[in-house]
């Protein structure tokens, strides 16, 4: 039988918590509430927390005037396309390691995670060479297949772990009805791995939701400039409009909470259950 916590245990837990409640959701706050003030407000010498007067000046900028729903659509197509790339190569590579017999495949693993190790500024230049050679400057491919190489790495190592912790017994089994090998990955394998598949969607989405090196260098235009590009272009030489990039800000990164929330009992049990084998 559990012991009950005593008081002063429940009051550290719940003041620890409030504490790091603060310290995480403090920054959105306060980018959501300078959203909501006009600029002669935000450059006095006393800021508010509390918008006042409140306006949505800066949303009006951001969508009209900026055209911050293109740059949106632009994330939107490449996030998307990345993910399900990362989720369908990562899940046959996760498998081939994990299910089959192959030879050396923690020697594979560390040569697929060593690929994620080169700092992102080291790739830049022969990367933008490859873009020019093969005339994908400024599109959607140059952005897709990059972040593809980016994510990757991380989706099967997550997903082999996870693979590793469902019971051999079930491949066996799926034997003896007469499934095949892409039947057993499919119909038996994946489903069982929707919290696994869920959180590392999630993490491959987010990684290229907010890149910004490399959708600098590869795109010069509005029609495939992703979000982090376009709240970049947002200032100007002698003017940054603080307003308008909290604004952008806090319509890029409400959709990224929702979908933590939404999700958060898969991407724990995701998390957690991948790194024990039972």
């Amino acid at each position: 039988m559990n012991e009950r916590r005593s008081p002063l245990q429940s009051f550290v837990i719940y003041l620890g918590a409030l504490l790091i409640l603060v310290w995480s959701g403090g920054p959105f706050i306060w980018q959501f509430s300078t959203s909501f003030q006009l600029d002669k407000m935000l450059t006095s010498g006393s800021p508010s927390l509390i918008p006042h007067p409140f306006t949505l000046e800066h949303y009006y900028n951001a969508f009209v005037e900026k055209q911050l729903h293109r740059y949106v659509w632009n994330s939107l197509v490449v996030s998307l396309a990345t993910t399900f790339l990362c989720l369908f190569v990562g899940s046959l590579a996760a498998f081939a390691l994990s299910r089959l017999n192959v030879k050396g495949r923690f020697g594979i693993l560390m040569v697929i995670l060593s690929v994620s190790m080169f700092p992102q500024i080291a790739l830049v230049g022969p990367l933008y060479l490859v873009a020019t050679n093969l005339g994908l400057l400024d599109t959607y491919t140059a952005l897709i297949i990059t972040y593809l190489a980016l994510g990757l790495p991380l989706v099967t190592w997550v997903l082999f772990g996870y693979f590793e912790t469902l019971p051999r017994e079930i491949d066996e089994a799926a034997r003896m009805d007469g499934v095949s090998v892409p039947g057993l990955l499919w119909r038996i394998i994946l489903p069982m791995s929707l919290p696994s598949l869920v959180t590392t969607g999630l993490l491959a989405f987010i990684t290229a939701w907010n890149e910004f090196l490399f959708a600098l260098a590869f795109t010069s235009n509005i029609d495939r400039q992703t979000i982090p590009v376009g709240i970049a272009n947002f200032t100007n030489l002698y003017y940054v409009p603080w307003g308008d990039i909290a604004a952008a800000s806090a319509v890029v990164t409400v959709p990224l909470i929702l979908l933590v929330l939404f999700f958060q009992r898969h991407i724990i049990e995701g998390l957690t259950q991948g790194g024990v084998k039972e």
